[in-house]
């Protein structure tokens, strides 16, 4: 598949006409309120759905019950494994790369701003991390998981905030497509896939060619889920790479939202780093992973760490050295990352569960203007555009 200036823009008018139609209804019925109470009580796949909940909400939830028919569970399988071994580092690049690379495209970072839902930094971040460990855990897709669940009320989220700021005539959808549109939504799938491979092969950690296309293939699955079509997503990762290429040159950018949203990570990541002393660490990390230029729109300050932080790969060489060694050291190093992702995790979400409910209202003040060996190891597409 071929990505053009023109093939981007004709998605930019598409959203997810299931969702859009269940959220329109379930606001012109005044039930929102309603199925927000009801699904709280909704949260493993293969539950009973409560009684009262509306008809409308009850028919998208079991339409959507279900991956996709032509799931790989093989693949599927590897991408778990793929994750459990780079778990800590998965999430380093999730929330130091891909985060902030949300946010480098302007118009992205103000629906991230949008919701009363953002009520403390950490929820965007909870949010993700508790998603991508739900995806990950053995039996996700069967009933008993909480995967499902939760990736029907991501997408009801979606298609409330499309709901809101098209119907309050808050956005401009002449220049700026329908909210939330096809080609943002396969850059978010860009951005928790291609981009984490990425900086996992900055950080310089071993990836096979194998592993690294079992966890693109998993986030594909995701995106379908999501209600992302999946007849307009690169299917191999040399089409993510144009595709990521071309949407970054089309849209990224300094924005007041995008560095307001980074502060809020940065402050929230040295929060949860014990002490002051490697506070620092948090903004350099963000800046080796995403680069200079995206560093400075997002306003990253710069720090003596950011000469430091270019060491973190050669460090990491020497843990997946030992844990290639010894049996008993990759154990260690699989528990301790399991454990740091379980701690940074119940520190963002305090202790509750992310219910990924539809927010009724926008802000007021919302507003847009225009482990192998080294032969075999995975290596980036290369870029395909130049300047």
């Amino acid at each position: 598949m071929t990505y053009t200036e023109a093939s981007l823009d004709a998605l930019r008018q598409v959203g997810d006409e299931l969702a859009d139609a269940t959220v329109a209804a379930l606001f012109e019925r005044g039930e929102v309120g309603t199925f927000n109470t009801l699904m709280r009580y909704v949260s493993t796949a293969g539950a009973p759905l409560p009684d009262g909940l509306p008809d409308v909400a009850r028919e998208y939830l079991q339409a959507t019950s279900v991956p996709p028919a032509w799931v790989d569970w093989g693949e599927m399988e590897k991408a778990r494994l793929f994750f459990l071994d780079n778990n800590v580092h998965i999430s380093t690049a999730l929330s130091f790369a891909s985060m902030p690379a949300c946010y480098v495209v302007p118009h992205v970072a103000k629906l991230l701003s949008a919701t009363h839902s953002l009520k403390y930094p950490a929820k965007r971040m909870a949010e993700t991390g508790q998603f991508t460990v739900y995806l990950m855990q053995p039996g996700a897709f069967e009933a008993g998981s909480r995967f499902i669940p939760a990736a029907q009320k991501v997408r009801l989220l979606h298609a409330s905030i499309r709901h809101h700021l098209q119907r309050e005539d808050r956005w401009d959808i002449a220049s700026l497509g329908v909210p939330i549109c096809l080609e943002d939504m396969i850059g978010g799938q860009m951005f928790f896939s291609l981009l984490v491979l990425d900086s996992l092969h900055r950080l310089g950690i071993h990836m096979s060619e194998e592993g690294a296309q079992a966890y693109f293939y998993a986030w594909r699955v995701v995106g379908a889920m999501l209600g992302v079509d999946q007849n307009a997503v690169p299917k191999t990762l040399q089409e993510a790479r144009q595709f990521l290429d071309l949407y970054m040159v089309r849209h990224m950018g300094p924005s007041e939202e995008g560095a307001h949203l980074t502060r809020q990570l940065i402050d929230l990541y040295e929060e949860v780093v014990p002490g002051t002393f490697f506070d620092p660490i948090v903004s350099a990390l963000i800046r080796y992973l995403i680069g200079d230029t995206c560093a400075d729109w997002l306003k990253v300050p710069r720090t003596p760490w950011d000469t430091v932080v270019k060491a973190v790969p050669h460090l990491l060489g020497v843990l997946e050295t030992v844990e290639d060694r010894s049996p008993f050291g990759a154990w260690a190093l699989d528990r301790l990352g399991h454990l740091t992702t379980i701690f940074e995790l119940s520190s963002l979400t305090r202790g509750r569960v992310m219910h990924y409910a539809i927010p009724e209202h926008l802000k007021k003040d919302y507003g847009i203007s225009d482990t192998v060996p080294a032969s075999r190891r995975w290596t980036p597409p290369a870029a395909t555009l130049t300047p």
